[in-house]
């Protein structure tokens, strides 16, 4: 786990360090109640936070840390390592008064972009309009001892001074359970499941070749972040790999390499998923959405959420994957939403939801 730590901080450093300043949008005069949403988020995409609470109408209920906890992430977690890329809005009512604006959020990470959607309420103080701008407030969890009795492997490698040609541990055993190639937007997606057989834990991927008819290679991609990577004995992930510029008729043949690597690992901290259900979201679309519990005593700094979904038959019919942006505290539900296409919803008949973990201060397993 050390090691895709390693990777996804490197990246998302490199990102917060180069990006540059993007388009919030048309900001318009803050005269009027979407100018003033754009006017707020203009400044809070310079990371000036004093302008950008300026714009609060209830200060009295929404101090400036906390103002800017929330928007520019607290413990380590996505959103610590995001920059507003662009923010669009809807009037849905307005008075002389008052008005209700839908703000859609663009936050650009290393992991690609995510999304926040708020309804604000924007009033007019003193001939300006300022924007009611609503904390979320974290549960106060109490102080206590929670017992850790999770398995954990260790792994000892060979050392410099040992005898040229001296074997370490062999890879752990993990074979591809389910495959399945569909068509998706003009591309191919590789869908699948993966297990690790073995009785110690290994870094997994799976990569994919696709060839043509006249036997050529159309394209080669691996799972990247679309696996549990860490899989413990027994565990089974589901894996996506996609080929958006490779239409389906045109395959003949996919060759599937699965990959693994002996790791060290444990099975703390536990994330819970709880609430899951199939609904659908404020814009009409089908997603699965639940809440994540971190039941141990560490913090979790970026949860990333997989969806497996299954046909009437078993059949892996699509992979959902999505990040949190906000840490997983301990003992503290956050809510998690994942997009399911629209024209396999009718189609689902089970689902399966696992969680990675990325934490900063864990001490190597």
């Amino acid at each position: 786990m050390s090691r895709v730590l390693l990777i996804i901080t490197v990246a998302l450093t490199i990102l917060f360090l180069a990006i540059g300043t993007l388009s919030a949008g048309n900001s318009g005069p803050s005269n009027t109640p979407d100018g003033a949403v754009h006017a707020m988020m203009a400044q809070v995409q310079a990371r000036n936070w004093n302008a950008a609470y300026s714009y609060v109408a209830n200060t009295n209920a929404t101090d400036l840390n906390s103002f800017i906890s929330g928007l520019n992430g607290t413990n380590g977690d996505l959103r610590t390592f995001s920059n507003l890329a662009s923010v669009r809005t809807r009037v849905l009512h307005a008075s002389d008064n008052d008005a209700l604006v839908h703000a859609d959020m663009q936050w650009s990470t290393a992991v690609g972009a995510i999304y926040d959607s708020r309804d604000l309420q924007v009033v007019s103080q003193d001939g300006k309009w300022k924007v009611v701008w609503e904390v979320q407030k974290q549960p106060n969890v109490p102080p206590q001892v929670i017992p850790v009795t999770f398995l954990r492997w260790d792994v000892v490698t060979r050392g410099s001074g040992d005898d040229w040609g001296a074997q370490n541990v062999d890879a752990p055993h993990v074979r591809i359970v389910s495959m399945n190639a569909v068509d998706y937007e003009g591309g191919t997606v590789i869908l699948g499941e993966i297990v690790n057989e073995d009785t110690v834990p290994g870094f997994v991927s799976v990569s994919a070749t696709l060839v043509g008819k006249n036997g050529s290679t159309l394209g080669d991609e691996s799972s990247f972040d679309k696996i549990s990577h860490v899989l413990l004995p027994k565990e089974v992930s589901p894996f996506r790999i996609d080929f958006p510029k490779v239409p389906l008729r045109e395959v003949k043949n996919v060759h599937i390499q699965p990959n693994s690597l002996l790791v060290p690992a444990s099975a703390d901290p536990t994330i819970g998923v709880l609430h899951q259900q199939l609904t659908q979201d404020s814009s009409g679309r089908r997603v699965l959405q639940g809440d994540l519990t971190n039941e141990s005593g560490q913090t979790v700094n970026i949860p990333h959420v997989l969806a497996t979904f299954y046909d009437n038959q078993g059949r892996v019919i699509w992979v959902s994957d999505g990040y949190v942006d906000h840490a997983l505290l301990p003992q503290t539900p956050v809510p998690f939403s994942l997009a399911l296409r629209d024209d396999i919803a009718s189609r689902v008949q089970t689902y399966r939801v696992t969680v990675n973990q990325y934490s900063m201060n864990r001490q190597p397993s």
